[in-house]
């Protein structure tokens, strides 16, 4: 028996659905509502403006196509990013709802996502004498350099593949805890 799935939920993924045959933009409430089999008001009642809907859509789609492996140490955390790097490139219009989202002002809770909280956990154990303000800058490029924003900026600037972008991404890492103390445990793959 399956289980009975919730409006919000169906019309998320009735939305990455549609995005398998059209962009996010040519997406309209109506055909979405149209797909869900609900009224077009029920959908702007989940998601009152477009940006609520990206935003909602983009976590959805990350948890459900790009759920990130956990990661203890930089090690794990570059594996980690490579293995979602290539998820990206083989669903890439998945991929660019998440990058598209994260370019928009949040519209949804201001909890830090997972993935920051994780690699400031990261942090703590590979560098516990890193101040507060260091390890979130660390943290904050950390994030950039993971994000689907990054990998749509080289897949599509630069027509890079995953393995080209995790190069990048190694490259980029490097770059970010070469400046660090030499106390931090940086173990390359």
């Amino acid at each position: 028996m399956e289980e009975p799935v919730d409006t919000a939920t169906a019309i998320l993924a009735s939305a990455a659905v549609l995005l398998r045959e059209r962009t996010f933009d040519d997406i309209s409430y109506r055909a979405l509502a149209d797909e869900v089999g609900i009224s077009e008001r029920t959908i702007y009642r989940q998601y009152p403006t477009r940006p609520h809907l990206l935003a909602a859509l983009s976590n959805w789609i990350e948890q459900t196509c790009f759920p990130l492996p956990p990661f203890v140490t930089v090690s794990d955390f570059r594996a980690a990013v490579h293995e979602r790097f290539r998820a990206f490139d083989a669903s890439p219009a998945y991929a660019h709802v998440g990058a598209r989202a994260s370019a928009i002002s949040p519209t949804l809770d201001t909890e830090p996502a997972y993935i920051t909280r994780a690699i400031e956990a990261m942090l703590d154990v590979a560098a516990p004498t890193l101040n507060r303000r260091d390890r979130r800058r660390v943290a904050a490029s950390l994030r950039y350099f993971s994000s689907a924003m990054f990998w749509a900026r080289l897949r599509t600037g630069f027509d890079l593949d995953a393995a080209e972008i995790c190069d990048a991404f190694d490259h980029a890492v490097d770059s970010v805890l070469a400046k660090l103390p030499s106390s931090a445990t940086w173990a390359r793959p």
